[in-house]
């Protein structure tokens, strides 16, 4: 939503205050400069990057239509799923736990969280890191370690689409020069003619040179932006699972466990202590 409310505001205000001071909206109707500057920018960013990265680029572009999922609610259904969890290891130990883990879909706690579990990726971060505390090879200290290169490793492919919008970003105003540069080479070609199309050749190549900073500035910058706050948001939803599931490691009772989860949440989406004891106590 934020999306199209900051385009509309942005090619609003923008359009607006040239009509404001007498402009003609048809002079910016240049869809060779667009073309130019939208063509060579995309050219340019299908070099660069491979079809999967571009994919997920656009993917990423759309998601931002709907707003972020990574509010208050969501945490507080993984907080009482992670309670959940640690509750029956703690009543039935961890070998009960095995056929969760092994099949969530089928699992009568986890079927209780759709919010969790409709996301592959962190059903199977959770599920992965509850079979390592069932195989009980390894340590607190060990798991921890493997969760942050885990963790890093989904940071780094998260971001390569990030970066590839925000690269074309600082391309824009580029393509918008050679946009301009070909404007004037056409009007040093019709030096002599009429000063009514000199002008508009002047004009054409000023319109490519605006439209590449308005939308490298105003559009794919921002959104380049706003991709990385989305992403921020999924790194601190991962960064919850870890703490709680190695501060139960570490011999916390369930309730402290979840407790040290909470702590980590920005305080926009935190519930509060008496909150979460009363949600998870009636998700139980």
């Amino acid at each position: 939503m934020n999306l199209i409310v900051g385009i509309i505001i942005l090619f609003g205000c923008v359009l607006g205050g040239y009509v404001m001071h007498h402009g003609q909206l048809g002079a910016l109707y240049q869809p060779t400069e667009l073309l130019i500057i939208g063509g060579g920018a995309f050219g340019a960013f299908f070099i660069a990057h491979p079809l999967p990265i571009i994919k997920k680029a656009f993917a990423s572009v759309l998601s931002l239509l709907k707003g972020s999922s990574y509010n208050k609610t969501k945490y507080m259904e993984l907080l009482a799923l992670m309670y959940a969890l640690f509750t029956k290891i703690r009543k039935d130990g961890l070998i009960a736990l095995e056929a969760d883990i092994e099949n969530p879909d089928s699992s009568p706690i986890f079927s209780q969280y759709p919010g969790v579990t409709s996301n592959h990726h962190v059903l199977d971060f959770i599920c992965d890191y509850f079979r390592l505390m069932v195989g009980g090879s390894m340590n607190a200290f060990e798991i921890e370690n493997l969760m942050d290169v885990e963790m890093e490793t989904h940071h780094e492919d998260v971001h390569k689409p990030i970066g590839a919008v925000q690269g074309a970003a600082d391309a824009l105003p580029a393509f918008g020069i050679i946009a301009a540069v070909l404007g004037v080479v056409i009007t040093m070609g019709a030096i002599g003619g009429p000063p009514e199309e000199l002008g508009r050749n002047v004009g054409a190549a000023l319109v490519g040179t605006m439209l590449g900073i308005l939308l490298a500035y105003g559009m794919v910058g921002p959104i380049g932006t706003a991709l990385n706050h989305r992403a921020e948001e999924e790194a601190k939803y991962y960064s919850c699972i870890k703490t709680c599931i190695i501060a139960y490691l570490n011999g916390y009772a369930p309730q402290v466990a979840v407790e040290f989860g909470r702590k980590v949440l920005p305080s926009g989406v935190r519930p509060g202590f008496l909150e979460l004891e009363e949600h998870v106590k009636q998700k139980k």
